[in-house]
């Protein structure tokens, strides 16, 4: 795990961006990812719920789920939200007791205004392979894919390709993949395709969605300052 400080302002969080930016490798993934990772995150007044459910793969069998609840202690900035819901999922991910291969995040890899969006940012701190998966575009260009499952176009920011706009599902909205570290886009979008059966989005990131809006419900009656996580395993 890569040594790191959380920031305290926009100066620094600047400054480690562009640290880990230097860290960042794109490269092909060899290993049959036997357990995946999906990480996901939700904001109760000044608190942040960090999910990770972790599957069985390519059985997409859910055999473990951890989470973790922290004080929020960045401020809201746009492309700098790792800094937000970063803390809660990287303890989220040390609660698993298997570790995962790789991990799939609600958000961006490297597009990204600074090519750290979350996936990278954290794979990175956790010298992890991660995958950005988003259900909107952040940066850059694209020509609509096909309407056919698996159909995908580039996605390219200032004439490079940083992603691909993929249709995970036919006649819906595509996502917008991005890799994060440790593999590359070829590797990526294998992958989210592997991880969607029915659904427009893979189903590790449904479950972790799922997962931290519902302890944000359960918990947002909660009072003071503290840290809790748990994890479980799934019979």
């Amino acid at each position: 795990m890569e040594s790191f400080t959380w920031p305290v302002n926009i100066i620094e969080a600047r400054a480690i961006q562009m640290t880990l930016r230097d860290k960042v490798k794109i490269i092909p993934f060899r290993k049959n990812p036997k357990f995946i990772a999906g990480v996901d995150a939700a904001f109760f007044e000044d608190k942040v719920v960090g999910a990770a459910c972790l599957y069985k793969y390519p059985e997409l069998i859910l055999v473990e789920e951890a989470f973790a609840v922290l004080k929020v202690l960045f401020p809201y900035i746009p492309s700098f939200l790792s800094f937000r819901e970063g803390p809660a999922i990287i303890e989220a991910l040390k609660k698993l007791k298997i570790k995962p291969y790789m991990i799939l995040f609600d958000g961006q890899g490297i597009a990204h205004p600074k090519s750290v969006g979350i996936a990278t940012h954290i794979g990175v701190i956790l010298d992890m392979p991660a995958i950005g998966c988003a259900k909107s575009r952040l940066v850059g260009e694209y020509k609509t894919p096909g309407l056919k499952k698996g159909e995908w176009s580039f996605l390219k920011y200032h004439g490079r390709a940083v992603g691909a706009v993929l249709r995970t599902k036919d006649n819906v909205k595509p996502v917008f993949i991005s890799p994060g570290h440790k593999i590359n886009l070829k590797a990526s979008i294998e992958i989210v395709l592997g991880c969607t059966i029915k659904y427009r989005i893979p189903e590790p990131l449904r479950r972790a969605d799922f997962l931290s809006k519902k302890l944000k419900k359960d918990l947002v009656n909660t009072e003071g300052d503290y840290l809790f996580a748990h994890s479980r395993h799934v019979e």
